[in-house]
Parts: structure tokens; C-alpha cells; sequence
């Protein structure tokens, strides 16, 4: 439910195609919708310029092809992300648009596409080729939240060469997202070479002493290189969703 909405239901209500009552019927699911087991907030795309994304994780199947077809009413663009292929089947027989991705466990729905500015991109790096899942949440959420988005993976530190070979990119991106597992050394070298936002994505891929990802979120944490902030273990969502919001400032 975006302003335009809203502007129809009091365009159609000042024509007189619609009752004061039928207005109010509309919009008395703003700001949130009681659902029993969830409250959806229709209200955050007015508010925060996106729809509220689902976080399937934790949730069941039915519960999950109710939110989305619920939010699916009133909205042209969704994500649901930390999605089974199992939520994904039982949301395509009532939204045939939806598609799914699986390497990112996403489900999306784009009916509308959103504006791009192709004079600014997102740059989404991964260290390793394990670690292109999260990236690709990450990648995949600036994309849907109306991006430009590029990609360059398995650019760690253990072969540096392949990282300096994309000292152009770097130096072009608007917005850097870097996602590293083992000791997440990759944040701190490309803090070091770039002049833009850094946010840094642990990632739980390692050995025991990475402990889930625990190793590569203090290195992030402590980076000595100005300019890198950090999101949680595995959070590509979140890094997606911050980089967008920096993406489109002005």
C-alpha cells in the first residue's frame, strides 16, 4: 500500500464513486493488519519507502503463504527471504508471479518494476565461492529495492591479486557490500581502497575457530580501515537494505 493508493481511494471518494464508508473499509487495516499470528505492516512502504519483507525462517509453510498472499493485496513488490523451496511451491499456486532463488533462499514477487539510477551501482564482493549465498541475498535485495547491482566473487585475500585486478570497479561503486567467511580479512583490505561506504557481511562459513562466523565479525568489527560498518553473521538481507537506503540518498 503505497501513497498512490491511497491518493485513488480519495480521488474515487472525491468523485463519488466510492462511500465514506468503502474509504474506511480500505483503510482501516493502516497502520497494521491482525492476522492472529502476525500484524502486518501495510503501512511501511508510505513510511520507510519499501514493503515489509518476510522472514520465513522459524515460520511454517501455511503461515508463510498467508503473509505473502496478504501482502501481495495491497503491494506490487515483495521479498521473503531465509525461504524453503517447500514455502515457494505452496506460494506459486496462489501468486504465479512469485519466483524463487534458490542459492539466496528468496522468494520475490515484481510486478512493478522501481525506478534505477544506472549512474550509481551497488558493488556486492565475496571472498570465496562459499560465500556467494549471502551475497547474493545480499545482491539479489538491492536489486528488488530498485539498484543497480554488480558483482565480483571470489576475490579473497589468499590470492590478492585477484581483488586488485578490480581496482576500477572499486573505485566506480556508489556503495560496497563485502561478504567474507574464515577471518574476514577482504572488509579491511577494500576499506583500504575505497572512498565509499563499506558494509561488511560475516559469513558462518570456516573452520572450528571461526566459530560461525563469530571470527570474521570481530575482525569486521575491529578493521583499522575508516569507513567500514558491519551487519550481523550471514546478514546479506540486511547489508542489501542498508547499501539501497545509502544508494539512493542525495
Amino acid at each position: 500500500m503505497d501513497i498512490d493508493y491511497v491518493s485513488n481511494l480519495l480521488g474515487e471518494f472525491k468523485a463519488g464513486r466510492l462511500t465514506i464508508e468503502e474509504v474506511l473499509e480500505k483503510l482501516k487495516i493502516l497502520p497494521y493488519e491482525d492476522m492472529d499470528f502476525a500484524k502486518l505492516d501495510h503501512h511501511r512502504l508510505i513510511r520507510q519507502g519499501y514493503a515489509e519483507v518476510v522472514f520465513c525462517q522459524g515460520k511454517t509453510i501455511e503461515q508463510v503463504h498467508a503473509i505473502i498472499n496478504k501482502l501481495a493485496d495491497y503491494n506490487s513488490s515483495i521479498l521473503a527471504t531465509r525461504a524453503t523451496r517447500e514455502m515457494y511451491n505452496a506460494v506459486k499456486e496462489s501468486l504465479p508471479d512469485a519466483q524463487y532463488h534458490e542459492m539466496a533462499r528468496l522468494i520475490t514477487i515484481e510486478r512493478q518494476k522501481p525506478p534505477v539510477d544506472n549512474e550509481r551501482f551497488i558493488l556486492v564482493m565475496s571472498a570465496s565461492t562459499s560465500d556467494i549465498p549471502v551475497a547474493e541475498e545480499a545482491a539479489i535485495t538491492a536489486e528488488i529495492m530498485g539498484n543497480k547491482v554488480k558483482r565480483v566473487y571470489d576475490v579473497g585475500v589468499a590470492g590478492i591479486h585477484r581483488l586488485l585486478a578490480q581496482r576500477q570497479l572499486i573505485e566506480q561503486a556508489n556503495v560496497l557490500i563485502v561478504v567474507a567467511g574464515m577471518e574476514g580479512a577482504l572488509a579491511s583490505v577494500v576499506g583500504g581502497m575505497a572512498a565509499k561506504p563499506v558494509i561488511a557481511v560475516p559469513t558462518s562459513i570456516g573452520y572450528g575457530a571461526n566459530f560461525g562466523g563469530l571470527a570474521a565479525l570481530l575482525s569486521m568489527l575491529n578493521s583499522c580501515a575508516a569507513g567500514v560498518a558491519v551487519v550481523n553473521i550471514d546478514n546479506g538481507f540486511g547489508a542489501g537494505r542498508m547499501a539501497s537506503i545509502i544508494n539512493k540518498m542525495r
